[in-house]
């Protein structure tokens, strides 16, 4: 396994240093300023008070030359790291050769094919077609035009607290009321069921897990005669939840998933979007459960510091796809390629071993969260480097915390020089998501950073 020497030596030392007297600094204001005048602030993150001039492994730097600490990896993107130097000589090296190849078929592009093919789960591995694109959303909305191609079939199930994407078929699938309210109609056919956030969920669990409950719901809805179950084309489920609050539900729940599926003759498909490339321990998070699933989604981590994401499906299905039906211009482009190749062989390599570390790191961060004395923590979850701390008013009404609260935490762990993005149905969870490269050191200086900015709300 790499050494923590190692680790560190792959981002700017010192971290976190903040020189300013206050954030942003002059220079963090004026590009804000600029920004808000010429960007449409529907983009996410459009009023937060930081802007990033330089980026190097797990440490950013301001226009101003303030140095943090990201606990966010670019909300799950930098899964190596920024700027890895491996990854940097492959956009060196690829740059000179070829970039843009438009939609045919070119060498770096036809190579990640048969890589994404072989670091595939059971069920896909080795016997699977890929669909490239460049951003997660994409890849939801072709797995849902797809699954319907190839079931003959309308309807798709998602889950309460769901994020696919925020174009017209994912966005239907997608729960969060800032990214719909306003902005219907959408998709039709789609049929929402609870997921088991089990600290939140709404049926009692004296008796049976939420995973429990809520597989066999979904059971119920796809093979009764009063459901309309024989027009479900797919279920679609992020084996660990997001946006809806980093929910990592027992490997119970995607096996009564499959289960139900395999009856309905619904397909499975999978978004490991946020939740692969190595972030939960595993290459993929559905791997915890050893379900095969029939489509997966990838994105995010995938292409780190390039825009890359893909639908992988059984190969089997081309079939039914018919040739140019959904073209896509700049998909695959071969800069991108080379840079998901460099970000595969790093996530895979055996002497650096990070998905493994990934564990081990993350089992240590929970640990050192839960030891917290905190009366706002009301649970630390997760898996692998993929960890929500959902902060409440009171821990036995579990009332979320407030909206004023959750921004002066982020505020002034900022201005301490730690980057953090909440997410959550109420916005009250704080995500631990950083780059599986993080030193420990880095890691546990941050955590302490955090706690002591709850210590005093």
């Amino acid at each position: 396994m790499i050494s923590e020497a190692e680790l560190a030596a792959l981002s700017y030392s010192g971290a976190p240093n903040i020189g300013s007297a206050s954030l942003p600094g002059i220079h963090g204001r004026e590009s804000l300023t600029q920004s808000m005048r010429f960007e449409s602030m529907a983009r996410g993150g459009g009023d937060f008070p930081l802007v990033f001039d330089q980026g190097f492994g797990v440490t950013v730097k301001d226009p101003d030359g303030n140095l943090y600490i990201d606990l966010s990896a670019g909300v799950g993107v930098n899964s190596v790291g920024r700027c890895h130097p491996r990854v940097v000589e492959a956009i060196r090296a690829q740059s000179q050769r070829l970039m843009h190849g438009s939609d045919i078929s070119n060498t770096r592009r036809t190579q990640l094919a048969s890589r994404v093919s072989e670091i595939m789960p059971e069920g896909l591995r080795g016997d699977c077609v890929t669909y490239f694109a460049q951003a997660g959303s994409d890849a939801l909305e072709t797995a849902v035009k797809f699954a319907k191609r190839v079931t003959g079939r309308q309807q798709i199930l998602a889950f309460h607290g769901a994020y696919h994407g925020v174009w017209n078929a994912s966005n239907a699938l997608t729960t969060g009321n800032q990214y719909r309210s306003g902005y219907g109609p959408f998709m039709g056919g789609v049929i929402h069921a609870p997921y088991p956030y089990a600290y939140r969920f709404p049926f009692d669990t004296s008796k049976k897990s939420a995973e429990q409950i809520a597989g066999e719901y979904v059971d119920y809805l796809l093979n009764t005669r009063y459901t309309a179950a024989d027009d479900v084309a797919a279920v679609i489920v992020e084996p660990v939840q997001g946006e809806g609050g980093y929910i990592a539900p027992a490997p119970e729940f995607l096996r009564l998933l499959r289960q139900a599926c395999d009856k309905s003759g619904a397909l499975l498909i999978v978004d490991e979007v946020q939740a692969g490339a190595g972030r939960t321990g595993k290459m993929w998070a559905v791997e915890h459960s050893g379900v095969r699933p029939d489509m997966l989604t990838f994105g995010k981590g995938m292409g780190g510091d390039l825009p890359m994401a893909g639908l992988v499906m059984r190969a089997e299905f081309a079939k039914h796809i018919p040739p140019g039906s959904q073209p896509g211009t700049f998909a695959a482009n071969a800069l991108s390629a080379a840079v998901c190749l460099t970000n595969i062989d790093l996530l895979q390599d055996p002497k650096l071993d990070l998905i493994r570390r990934a564990h081990e790191v993350g089992l240590e961060a929970m640990q050192k969260l839960r030891a917290i004395d905190s009366p706002y923590i009301g649970e630390v979850r997760g898996r692998g480097l993929m960890i929500g701390v959902e902060l409440v008013e009171d821990r036995a009404t579990k009332v979320p915390l407030s909206a004023e609260k959750m921004g002066h935490i982020v505020v002034q762990s900022l201005q301490r020089g730690v980057i953090m993005v909440p997410c959550g149905r109420n916005g009250n969870v704080l995500r631990v998501m950083p780059s599986l490269t993080i030193p420990r050191t880095y890691l546990f200086a941050a955590l302490d950073i955090v706690a002591g900015v709850l210590a005093e709300v």
